[in-house]
This record gives structure tokens, sequence and C-alpha cells, in this order.
């Protein structure tokens, strides 16, 4: 099956989960970015947890942005999800050299860095955006985008993530899942989440074994009570078009785009998130100049 998301809830209704298999996705912005083992992986982790955040907004025509920022050699991970799940993103430094903790483990967080900041903006369709910051726990991303639903949400949660990268670089496999307790949730119902998710294993290990995201769910929560909804398809997807790079430069001014038309050269505009590249020759340049 293709990427999708699948939400669930445990049939106690104490449990509320979400799952993703982000395969294609992640290799897709592989492909764009052109990206090393450890910021494929990342960065895959990253999209993955910033789709599932923006799927379980729920709000039409809202987003939600993903910042990492972990003092590492990878630099700033940015990620957006629309209300759907479908995200888009881009690293820094996407040539990152390969660093593994173990023969077959890539080492995600040195690469990231665990000096600095995850920073959640969603933007509800009100006034202002709701922004989120907490310190990195260890640039692993799950354990970072934990340590956030803990403590700028108040929302108990696990976040697990995987990114396999095959040994020529692509990616075999990518996922991951966020389960959150509901309030009120007994003891018991604690202990049991905690000793299924440790039972369960890392996320590559079950990606790895071709798990579904049904089973994964199951063993993560620890019974198989559990009411699935209508899985939601998601990609990797970018939004920019030539009207919305020209709206950014009649933001610039008057004059700035005036002296961009003087200098008699074409102005070449890349997206961050898809490499599209844009040209303005002068003469467009003059044309946006009038119609301002």
């Amino acid at each position: 099956m293709t990427d999708h998301i699948l939400r669930a809830m445990t049939r106690d209704g104490w449990v509320k989960a979400v799952a993703i298999r982000s395969t294609d996705l992640a290799e897709r912005a592989r492909q764009i970015h052109h990206t090393t083992p450890n910021a494929t992986a990342a960065l895959g982790r990253a999209l993955s947890a910033c789709s599932m955040l923006g799927n379980m907004q729920k709000i039409e025509n809202g987003s939600l942005t993903l910042q990492i920022k972990g003092g590492g050699p990878i630099g700033t991970i940015l990620c957006v999800s629309d209300a759907a799940g479908n995200v888009r993103g881009y690293v820094t430094n996407p040539q990152v050299p390969l660093v593994k903790k173990y023969q077959g483990k890539l080492d995600v967080g040195a690469s990231v860095g665990s000096d600095g900041l995850l920073t959640v903006i969603r933007d509800l369709q009100m006034k202002e955006p709701y922004v989120g910051s907490v310190k990195l726990v260890s640039g692993e991303i799950g354990e970072d985008v934990t340590a956030y639903l803990a403590q700028s949400e108040q929302t108990p949660s696990a976040c697990a993530l995987g990114v396999l990268v095959d040994v020529d670089y692509h990616v075999h496999a990518a996922g991951g899942y966020i389960l959150q307790l509901l309030p009120g949730a007994p003891e018991s119902v604690i202990g049991r989440l905690e000793q299924s998710i440790e039972q369960a294993g890392p996320v590559s290990a079950m990606l790895d074994r071709g798990m579904t995201l049904e089973e994964m769910l199951i063993a993560a929560l620890g019974t198989d009570a559990v009411e699935f909804f209508d899985p939601e398809p998601v990609s990797y997807r970018c939004y920019c078009t030539r009207e919305r790079v020209e709206r950014t430069l009649i933001s610039l001014g008057r004059k700035e785009l005036q002296s961009l038309a003087d200098e008699g050269e074409t102005m070449n505009i890349e997206c961050q998130f898809c490499d599209t590249e844009y040209k303005f020759t002068p003469e467009e340049i003059r044309e946006i100049l009038k119609n301002i």
C-alpha cells in the first residue's frame, strides 16, 4: 500500500493513536535534496512526525511547521504539513557525513545534535499561530517529539520513528507512530503501555519485518482491542507556484524590484522544499512592477 496515515483508539477509550507509512515520501525527499544516509534518516523521521501532527489537528486549511535546530552538522530541519498530513521539508546540510552507532544503525542524534530546540508552529486559522518550543532531549527526533507533546502541550505521549536506508542509499522503509493517553487514564493502562512499547521494539525493526500499521499499533498498544479508522493517503507535496513566487517578489517593494530589473540579468529563484526553479527575466520583473 502507498503512504498513508492510520488513526486508532483502544476500545477502553484511554489511548488514542496514529501511525504512518512514509516510505515513498521519505524517498521523494531524498531524491529532491540528494541527501546522504544520516540526512535521509533525520529528514524522513521529521517528515513522518510532522505529517502525523498535522493530520491530528483536523483544522481545515490549517498547517503545522516542525523545526529542529540541534547544533549538529545537519543544521536546521524544517518540515511543513497541511491539514491532511501531506508534507514537505528540507535540511540545511543534506550532505552531512555518514555516522553510525554500530553496523546497520545510523547515528541520527549525532547528526542532528541535542544542544538546541524543537519548535512547533500550529496555524489553526486564527489571528495568531500557536508556537511551542522545548529543549532537545537526544536529537533522535522521536524522543524529542515525545518531550514536546508532554511539556508544551501537556499530553502524555510516546512517539517512535524509523527510517531504513538501503546500501544504495534509497529509502527501504519509513514510518512511525504517536500514542497519547487521554485524561484520567488509570495506572494499569499506563503500566501496560510502557511495557508494550518496550516489548514492541524500535519502529525500524518492525518496518524491517514488514509489519502493517495495524500490526505496529497493536504491538505498541499491547492489546488487539483497538478500533481502527479509515486510512488516509499522504504524500510529499509542495505548494509552490509561479504566482506565489511573484507575490514574494512584490513584497520586496518597488525600489528593490526596479533595482533587479535595472541589473539586466535573469533572476533564478529556487524553492527550498522541492528544488523547482523559477526564472524571471528583466522584462518580466518590469511587468510585475506595472501590475503592482
